[in-house]
C-alpha cells in the first residue's frame, strides 16, 4: 500500500509539470506532436530514474535537465522547421503549384492550453504567449539548438545564468556567450513577410469585433468583406504545400478559385500558438455534414489581419486541440436560433 500510494504521489508531482515542460520542448523542436512525445519520454524516464535523484536539485530543474537532453538528441539530425515565407518567395497567384514539402519541414501549430501554464502575473503570461508564436518560433529554428535551449531558458522563462549553466553542464560565461549570439542572430532575422501580430490578451473590443467580421465573411465567403479586412500586404500560407501569397487579389483569387470548395465552411474559434485562430471545417458532399480541413492561426495589426495560416494535416491536428472530425450541417431552424 506504501508503495502503491509512493508511486501516486510521483505520478501527480511529475504530471504537475507536463503543460510547462511541453512548452519548452515546443519551443525547442518546432512541432507539436515531437513536443508531446518528447515530454512523455521526460516523464517515463524521470519515474524510472527517480531513486536515483538525490535531490541535489529542484525536480523542476531535474525534468529540465532531461527533457533538454530528449530533445538535444532529437535535433541532432539538424532539421529546421520553418513557415513557407522562410523557404521562398511569395508566389503569384498566375503562377500556383500545389507542391507540398514532407511534414517534418513545417512549423507546427499548438493549442495554447497544452503550453502556457496558468500563471498570475500578466506580464509573464504575455511574454509566455508571444514566445509561442508563429514568427518567434520560426526565428528560434534558426538558431543551433544549445542556443535555443539558452535563449529560452534565460529571456522566457528567466531562468538565471548560473542555472543554465548548471542545467547543461557548462559554465556561466559560455551561457552569457551563447546567449549574445543568439540574441544577435535573431536581431538580424528582419521579419517582414507577415510576421506582424500585434494581439492584445484578452482581445480588445476592435480585434474581437474584426474576428466577428472575419467569420460573417469567411463562412459568407464575401469575398468584398473578407478584402476590407486584409491589409494590403497580407500573407496566406497552407503547409504542407509550399507557395505563399501576399496581397488582397492574389489571396481572395485564390479562394474564389482553386480554393472553391471552401465556400460554405464553418468555422470553430481555437486558441493557437497565442493568437486568435480557427478550426475549419468544409463541406463533404460526399458524406455529409462537414469534415475537417485546416487550422487557421490569424495575425492582427493595426486593425486588419495581417496573415492568415491553414495548416492542412487535419486529421492529426484536429484530435490535438480536442475538435471533432464531423460537424452536422446547419439546419435553417438552427441557423435562426444563433
Amino acid at each position: 500500500m506504501g508503495n502503491g500510494t509512493a508511486t501516486a504521489d510521483l505520478d501527480v508531482a511529475l504530471e504537475k509539470h507536463r503543460t510547462e515542460l511541453t512548452g519548452y520542448c515546443y519551443r525547442l523542436l518546432g512541432s507539436s506532436f515531437e513536443a508531446e512525445d518528447a515530454v512523455q519520454d521526460t516523464l517515463v524516464r524521470a519515474w524510472r530514474s527517480y531513486e536515483k535523484f538525490e535531490g541535489r536539485s529542484s525536480l523542476r530543474s531535474w525534468l529540465y535537465r532531461i527533457a533538454t537532453n530528449v530533445c538535444l538528441d532529437m535535433l541532432s539530425a539538424g532539421n529546421k522547421r520553418a513557415r513557407p515565407v522562410d523557404l521562398s518567395e511569395s508566389t503569384p497567384l498566375t503562377q500556383y503549384a500545389l507542391s507540398p514539402r514532407p511534414d517534418h519541414t513545417w512549423l507546427e501549430p499548438m493549442p495554447d492550453a497544452r503550453v502556457l501554464p496558468t500563471v498570475d502575473d500578466p506580464a509573464e503570461a504575455a511574454v509566455a504567449k508571444e514566445s509561442v508564436r508563429l514568427a518567434f518560433m520560426a526565428a528560434l529554428q534558426q538558431l543551433p539548438p544549445k542556443q535555443r535551449a539558452v535563449l529560452i531558458l534565460r529571456e522566457v522563462l528567466a531562468w538565471k545564468a548560473s542555472e543554465v549553466a548548471e542545467l547543461l553542464d557548462t559554465s556561466v560565461a559560455s551561457v552569457n556567450s551563447a546567449l549574445q549570439r543568439a540574441r544577435a542572430t535573431l536581431a538580424e532575422q528582419k521579419d517582414d513577410k507577415g510576421a506582424r501580430a500585434a494581439v492584445s490578451d484578452p482581445l480588445d473590443d476592435e480585434q474581437q469585433k474584426l474576428l466577428e467580421r472575419y467569420v460573417a465573411a469567411f463562412e459568407g465567403y464575401d469575398m468584398t468583406a473578407l478584402t476590407a479586412l486584409l491589409h494590403e500586404d497580407a500573407v496566406m500560407t497552407m503547409p504542407p504545400f509550399e507557395m505563399w501569397l501576399t496581397g488582397q487579389a492574389d489571396i481572395t483569387g485564390f479562394m474564389t478559385s482553386i480554393g472553391h470548395e471552401c465556400e460554405g465552411s464553418r468555422l470553430l474559434p481555437v486558441e493557437v500558438n497565442g493568437l486568435p485562430g480557427f478550426a475549419h471545417y468544409k463541406p463533404a458532399p460526399e458524406k455529409g455534414g462537414l469534415s475537417p480541413w485546416s487550422i487557421q492561426v490569424l495575425e492582427i495589426s493595426d486593425g486588419g489581419l495581417t496573415g492568415f495560416h491553414f495548416f492542412l494535416d487535419a486529421q492529426r491536428l484536429f484530435p490535438l486541440f480536442g475538435l471533432p472530425l464531423h460537424l452536422e450541417a446547419k439546419t435553417d431552424e438552427a441557423e435562426e436560433g444563433e
